[in-house]
């Protein structure tokens, strides 16, 4: 028989043995799924099994191809799909505005004043109140001027086009005033239209001091650039509280590596714009580790033709262009089905889009270039964003079609960024390029693309210019009947498709994939309802 001392000698082995291996394993990597303790510098989550039962605080771990939260030289410091800020008005699901910080409001009969009634008991993340006096030091803020953005510029006359006053009512009322009548400056107001931040947020410049304090579901725990950014539940949200206590979202630039880090369970899923390439989410189909959620995109994807020069500058070319594509070739496959295509200018997601015909005929292309090139060739610089593996093959079958049609394409990848200066100057042929909807307001797309004055009809070196299209906008931008609106807006997309300030491609499809680990893991159309997203028990 074993004696007392021994017993507690052979227990005391044990538990020091125990203690050894435990040692090791937290030696061996970071964060496993189901623990809560963040993780060391550049370290990622080791994966593990599933265990029996989940721990619903346990950290959840994302993964996004770019910088969700930027920073303090953003416009946003973060993007909306983190839900840190809130707007005063949001979207449903058709992209109708919807309240978010401001619960109710009303028009005047002229249609020149909007009259705001904000959300009571609400709080910012740095303890401050959300109240009139909140909502008024951001349109202060906008008012000093456009910031630039990884996501939509910071622009008030964009988003509050004749923009008069701004004041407060009371407490919780805010009234503002327009020169025009403005019937559809709800939808101008949509998402990051009317984004809302702490006051204490803001230097004098209107720049971020830190970290951003908004009044979302999740707060901004740590940001790193470049590697993650943590969110926490905010614990005081006025509404539905976020269903996860804490979300990593990391940040893995490289498709083929968030794929990788996706089946080994090192991430549980990816989030925003490109989140996975159509190739690699349908190899997932039929493992029922992983499932699929997709919707429509405020994303479309198009060509930009520099109509500064030659040939380019002659409709009949880009009308050549436009008619030698295959388009649904493209969608069906190079992206698997994951797309639609289109040759209007206005994205799907608005209630206001019209849709048009798509029209392909290789003969006429061929006739409407023979107008303009006689018997010549022309060589023409096609660029194209590198880091988007789809891109080259994309840019591969194109060039095959409009050597058809007597344009030979130099196919030039480059960052985006970079592609972005070279289009300013106009030393280019074709360049493949996108755009989302900063809000579900038409006349955004159309003044930056169709007016002559727009941003990207200047930036891109489109040369684009139509006075009817000038005259319809300031014709819809004058008139308080919405039926009114709708016809020039229909219209604009009508001449969108004939004159081509640029060739459409197709209308993208936000397309995630997640671990069945998971719940709540919903495709929106920006981005996935990530409150609703926890541990799948």
């Amino acid at each position: 028989m074993m004696k007392p001392t021994q017993r507690r000698s052979r227990l005391l082995a044990l538990l020091l043995a125990l203690a050894l291996c435990l040692g090791l394993m937290g030696c061996a990597g970071g964060n496993a799924p189901g623990s809560s303790t963040p993780a060391p510098e550049n370290s990622s989550p080791v994966p593990q099994e599933p265990a029996d039962t989940v721990d619903p605080n346990a950290e959840i771990v994302l993964a996004g191809y770019r910088n969700l939260a930027p920073g303090e030289k953003d416009g946003y410091y973060c993007s909306k799909i983190l839900y840190v800020w809130e707007p005063l008005v949001t979207q449903d699901g058709s992209a109708a505005p919807v309240p978010c910080l401001a619960e109710s409001w009303e028009m005047s009969e002229d249609g020149t004043r909007w009259t705001f009634h904000l959300r009571r008991g609400v709080k910012f993340h740095d303890g401050g109140d959300f109240n009139a006096d909140a909502v008024i030091a951001n349109f202060d803020r906008m008012k000093l001027g456009v910031k630039s953005s990884s996501f939509y510029p910071l622009d008030i006359d964009a988003h509050y086009p004749n923009l008069t006053a701004y004041e407060k009512v009371d407490e919780n009322t805010v009234r503002l005033t327009f020169s025009q009548p403005a019937p559809t400056q709800l939808y101008n107001m949509v998402n990051f239209g009317s984004a809302i931040y702490s006051p204490a947020c803001f230097d004098e410049a209107g720049d971020f001091k830190g970290i951003c304090a908004g009044t979302g579901p999740f707060c901004i725990a740590e940001n790193k650039l470049d590697e993650y950014v943590l969110l926490e539940r905010f614990e005081e949200y006025w509404g539905e509280p976020a269903k996860a206590k804490t979300i990593r979202v990391r940040v893995i630039p490289d498709a083929d590596t968030r794929f990788s880090a996706l089946k080994s369970g090192e991430i549980l899923g990816v989030i925003d714009l490109n989140a996975i390439p159509a190739a690699l989410a349908v190899e997932l189909t039929g493992d029922e580790r992983f499932a699929l959620t997709t919707t429509k995109s405020t994303m479309i994807r198009f060509l930009t033709l520099s109509g500064t020069q030659a040939p380019f500058n002659d409709l009949r070319m880009r009308q050549a262009v436009s008619l030698a594509l295959r388009r649904s070739e493209i969608t069906d496959g190079l992206y698997y089905g994951f797309g639609t295509p289109t040759t209007n200018i206005l994205n799907y997601a608005t209630p206001f889009y019209k849709d048009i015909p798509v029209e392909e005929d290789l003969a006429k292309a061929k006739a409407l270039a023979g107008e303009v090139l006689g018997d010549r060739r022309v060589t023409v610089t096609y660029l194209y964003n590198g880091a988007e593996a789809a891109q080259k093959g994309e840019a591969e079958l194109i060039a095959s079609w409009l050597g058809e049609i007597g344009i030979d394409c130099r196919l030039t990848p480059l960052e985006y960024a970079v592609m972005r200066e070279q289009l300013k100057t106009g030393d280019y042929g074709i360049a493949r390029m996108q755009q989302g909807l900063s809000n579900s307001e038409p006349s955004t797309i159309f003044r930056r693309f169709m007016l002559t004055g727009g941003d990207h009809n200047k930036n891109y070196s489109l040369g684009y210019r139509s006075d009817e299209v000038d005259a319809l906008m300031e014709r819809a931008s004058s008139a308080l009947d919405m039926e009114v609106r709708r016809e020039c807006y229909d219209r604009i997309q009508e001449i969108s498709a004939q004159e081509l300030p640029v060739v459409p491609l197709f209308n993208d499809v936000t397309l995630m994939a997640y671990s069945t680990r998971l719940t709540g893991y919903e495709a929106k159309l920006y981005g996935i309802e990530l409150p609703l997203v926890a541990w799948a028990q």
